[in-house]
């Protein structure tokens, strides 16, 4: 077949005009219609980090790349409280925060953390997952805040300090003790007669290297995340609290995501944070040898003077009269009897 050199032009002329037309598409097609920022205060090797990252591409796939989530970890965008005001302002659009944070705007979002509460997982999700996550959700939602369904699990918290095993409630008496910037902690702690300080988790390695404090708690994934045992030598397996993370929407970058893509990403975080709670369960059981093995020292106290020290100080009380009574029978089907 013969092809003229004018032919040969024509069709190099259209394929050039056409590629100029069609670049802008294929551009557009690739920027992405919704970017989001999804911060948290947690290292980057964490579960809620590791799962967050595989929802957010799975959401990019689903959508077909229209909504594409960057995550920002280990406060990057700010403490915590600093980022709870980008959230509610619009300059980040995703946030997880511990409920006894996010107390300090909705006072109920503090009641899972209730100290020795919980006796071990089921009971938390029972709850969590059931008539008190429900609750809580709803108090935040009066907040103008939106709120995904599950709860990302942080774990039972541990005591650690650079002095002395905690292993009787009058061994925190004088103990200078971080605590998150919250008036639950803060208040449980002096119930048993502790100096706690309130302290926002980016700079609690420093406050410990430094000995303004002598201790902190936490669960073992992020005393081993943070590198924590390098400036502390006792771990005491309190199990005071159980804490979680609740995955935390701006309302106005919620809702001009369309109804279908909505959808999509509700239900790849509540997936996400499910797949997280079975990492961070078993790296907490799997990580007290590890730890042992860097230089920790453990012990396991009896917890039930603890509960009752606290009844006596008239701990629960005060937080019931707080909280209210429906609130507070509603804890008491999964935690029993407090007060």
């Amino acid at each position: 077949m013969h092809v003229s050199r004018r032919t040969l032009l024509k069709a190099s002329t259209a394929a050039t005009v056409m590629a100029g037309i069609g670049a802008p598409l294929v551009a557009r097609a690739q920027q992405a219609e919704f970017s989001y920022k999804f911060a948290n205060n947690l290292p980057d090797t964490h579960p809620i980090n590791v799962r967050g990252r595989e929802m957010a591409a799975a959401i990019k796939q689903e959508t077909g790349g229209r909504v594409d989530i960057q995550l920002f970890p280990s406060s990057q965008l700010g403490s915590d409280t600093d980022t709870l005001s980008q959230l509610r302002s619009g300059g980040v659009e995703f946030f997880t925060l511990s409920g006894l944070i996010l107390a300090t705007l909705v006072p109920a979002a503090s009641i899972n953390g209730i100290g020795f509460a919980f006796p071990d997982y089921p009971a938390v999700w029972k709850a969590m997952d059931g008539d008190l996550g429900a609750f809580i959700r709803r108090e935040i939602t009066k907040a103008n805040l939106v709120v995904m369904d599950k709860i990302w699990d942080n774990g039972f918290r541990q005591t650690t300090s650079s002095t002395r095993p905690i292993n009787t409630p009058e061994d925190f008496k004088g103990f200078k003790i971080r605590v998150p910037v919250s008036p639950l902690w803060t208040s449980m702690f002096k119930a048993f007669g502790a100096s706690p300080a309130s302290i926002n988790f980016n700079e609690v390695y420093s406050a410990l290297q430094t000995k303004i404090v002598e201790g902190q708690e936490n669960p073992l994934a992020l005393i081993s995340t943070a590198k924590l045992f390098e400036v502390q030598r006792y771990c005491s397996l309190t199990n005071h609290m159980w804490d979680g993370y609740w995955f935390l929407a701006n309302r106005r970058a919620w809702e001009r995501l369309p109804a279908d893509v909505r959808t999509i990403v509700a239900k790849n975080v509540n997936a996400a944070a499910v797949k997280a709670r079975e990492d961070t369960e078993k790296l907490n059981a799997g990580l007290q040898s590890e730890l042992a093995g860097k230089g920790l020292v453990f012990n396991q106290p009896d917890l039930k003077p603890f509960r009752e020290t606290l009844r006596q100080a008239g701990f629960y009380a005060e937080w019931k009269a707080k909280y209210g009574d429906e609130a507070w029978s509603i804890l008491e089907r999964s935690a029993g009897k407090l007060t």
